[in-house]
Order: C-alpha cells, then sequence, then structure tokens
C-alpha cells in the first residue's frame, strides 16, 4: 500500500515532513539505564534542509534511526506527513537514508546500484530504466553508468548513493554524516552540490553531522544537541549570532566565554570592568562574544564602554587575518582582525597594552 493511500491524505496539505513530540530512547534498566533522547520536540518542514548537529555521543544519530525506522522509541510520536509511524519499519516509510560509508553493492554498476531499490519495488523495467536515466543526470553521472563502484572517486561514490536513496522519491532524505570520508577539498564542493540537489528535487534532507562548518554553509535551519537534548533550533545565524547557552556559544565557531557576576551597575568581569547587563544581582553569568566581533585600540583611542586594559601575549599572522591572544582577564581572550583593505585594522605586537571595543549588540550575557 502506497504511504498516501495508508495516510489518506495529500501530503501536499500536511504542514510538517517530520513532527517529534515527546521522542524519548533509553537503554537499559534501572541504574544502568541510558537516556540516549529525552524529549525531544521538534518539526520539519516538507523542503527543507535541517540538520541535526552536535558532538559524538550526543544523540543525533539515533534521532536519524528512529526517523528512519532502524530503531524504535520508548516513548513519544513520529509524525510523518501526518500519520504516526513509531512501530512501522524502514520499508513502510516514505524516507530513505544515504549512510556514512554508502553502502554500494560492489557487484553491481552504477546504473544497477541506482536501480536497486526500484526493481526490490516492483516497478516495470521502462520505469525504472527512465528513473534511473533521470539519476544519473541529475547527480552529474552521465558515462559512468556501466563503472562498477572501485573504479569510481570518493565523490563519485557518494552521488551514486545519493542518487540510489532518491531513485524512490522518498518524501524525505536522511544523511548519516555521508561527507565524512572525503578530503576536506571535496567536502567543501560537495557541500554545494548536495544543497543544490536538494533545493532541485524540492524534498526534505535531515542531514547529521558534528562539523559547525558543514552545518552552518549548507542548512535553513539547525538542532544543536547535546546529552541526548536539543538546546536550541534555529536559522544559521541565530545559531552563531544569538547562542541560547554556553554549550551552543562554545560549540558553534569561536567564542570567547568569559566569566562575570552581576552588580548593582551590571556584569562585573575580572579585568574587564562593568559591562551593562540585566539580571540579578550576585548571579554568576557568561559572558559570550566572537573573536571577529571584537575590535582593539590602544590607550589614547579609548572611548566609553572599552574594556581592559589587556596585554597582547600573542600576534598570529593568518594571511587577510591577524589572530590576538590578550591576557589580563579571568581567561585567555582571541581577537581576530581584518587584515589590509578599507577595514584593515591596527596592528598591535606581543607586550603592547590594549583595550577591547565590542561590536553594538555583539556582546551574549548567558546565564547557562
Amino acid at each position: 500500500m502506497a504511504f498516501n493511500d495508508a495516510m489518506g491524505t495529500d501530503v501536499a496539505e500536511v504542514q510538517d515532513a517530520c513532527r517529534l513530540a515527546g521522542l524519548t530512547r533509553t537503554y537499559g534498566k534501572g541504574a544502568a539505564m541510558h537516556h540516549a533522547l529525552a524529549d525531544i520536540d521538534l518539526s520539519i518542514a516538507p523542503n527543507e534542509f535541517f540538520t541535526l548537529l552536535g558532538p559524538s555521543g550526543c544523540g543525533k544519530t539515533t534521532l536519524l534511526r528512529l526517523i528512519g525506522g532502524f530503531d524504535q522509541p520508548t516513548g513519544g510520536q513520529i509524525v510523518i506527513f501526518g500519520r504516526d509511524v513509531a512501530g512501522l519499519p524502514p520499508e513502510d516509510r516514505p524516507v530513505n537514508t544515504v549512510f556514512q560509508h554508502y553502502a554500494l553493492f560492489p557487484h553491481l554498476t552504477v546504473a544497477q546500484n541506482i536501480g536497486f531499490a526500484l526493481r526490490m519495488l516492483g516497478r516495470p523495467k521502462a520505469e525504472s530504466a527512465a528513473t534511473v536515466a533521470r539519476m544519473v543526470a541529475l547527480v552529474g553521472l552521465e558515462g559512468m553508468e556501466e563503472r562498477k563502484p572501485d573504479q569510481l572517486s570518493g565523490g563519485q561514490r557518494q552521488r551514486v548513493a545519493l542518487a540510489r536513496a532518491l531513485a524512490p522519491s522518498p518524501k524525505i532524505l536522511l544523511l548519516d554524516e555521508p561527507l565524512s570520508a572525503l578530503d576536506a577539498k571535496l567536502r567543501q564542493r560537495m557541500r554545494s552540490e548536495l544543497k543544490a540537489l536538494q533545493r532541485e528535487t524540492g524534498i526534505a534532507f535531515v542531514f547529521v553531522t558534528h562539523d559547525q562548518d558543514e552545518a552552518l554553509a549548507m542548512s535553513d535551519r539547525i538542532a544543536v544537541m547535546q546529552g541526548g537534548r536539543i538546546q536550541q533550533i534555529g536559522r544559521p545565524e541565530e545559531i552563531y549570532e544569538t547562542p541560547a547557552n554556553r554549550f551552543v556559544a562554545d560549540f558553534i565557531g569561536g567564542a570567547n566565554l568569559i566569566p562575570a557576576r552581576n552588580g548593582p551597575n551590571g556584569a562585573e568581569a575580572a579585568g574587564l570592568g562593568v559591562i551593562p547587563a540585566d539580571g540579578r544581582p550576585g548571579e554568576a553569568v557568561t559572558l559570550a562574544i566572537r573573536p571577529e566581533r571584537l575590535g582593539l585600540v590602544a590607550g589614547p583611542s579609548r572611548q566609553a564602554g572599552d574594556l581592559g586594559p589587556l596585554r597582547v601575549a600573542e600576534r598570529v599572522y593568518m594571511g587577510n587575518e591577524l589572530s590576538f591572544r590578550l591576557e589580563g582577564a579571568e581567561v585567555p581572550l582571541h581577537v581576530t582582525l581584518p587584515r589590509g583593505g578599507l577595514r584593515g585594522a591596527q596592528d598591535f605586537a606581543p607586550g603592547d597594552q590594549v583595550w577591547l571595543r565590542p561590536e553594538p549588540g555583539a556582546l551574549r550575557v548567558l546565564t547557562s
């Protein structure tokens, strides 16, 4: 039975491609019980590139396996295009998965690998051949239809895996760190190709990665995970510029995390003075600011709101940027300044006394 028929609902009428409500997954019992996932709530739109991002062991792959039907939840709902699929096996869900190591059949050609699922579904030969040809063109493998996997590069094998997963026309494509086996240059190219492929097919991609750059470059929205829980969901710029807590600020890109305590006039940080902030007096907070959103000024150029004084401990030349490590606060601080051009910054040497000048709105006060 087709998934649409089983639901009795046109997927075009359903707002969410996938909705998770109160989803939990535990392993073991009693004192040995491990909560791999706890109270996961999220919704993914039908045409969205949605990324599950977090360190190893945070639960992102477990969550992907639950959506795909390779594992079953302990509690909660998995609703795909309006139907609760918890308990259904993978073949009864309108999803397909691209695994980390592609899992191509070594004895089959490119065309045979792509058409394998279609044969298993009993599609007519003419229809399958037309679909395979369309998938080959979609992923740019024309002329390679008769090659075996061992005759392909890593990037080409990945494209075969993508084409094979897309051939049965899934409503959602799950991708479990599919770029991790590629070298850095190829990974960067494949990011653009994956995003273009998602736009062209118009289906929901759910992408698992631990790589922050991948997530920021490719995603419409990101769910940052840690300890089996979602720490924040948002667009890449929201996650980066307005982290919800200390973990998100630290995990996504580089951030200066400065211990402080709220006083009567603001947050007081050792070596930096008082920084305007709301909060309960005496409350411990963390001040978070990105290195590229800080300026450096010498004493004669100081203005109200500059923080310091600090001392330049290290200067690193990085081509188009200069990176500085500063001492004098409770923790070392890092500043990245553009070099040359209209935005070229004043240079400093180790031992120089400097003050920090945060960009307006760049300083975040975090209480967790």
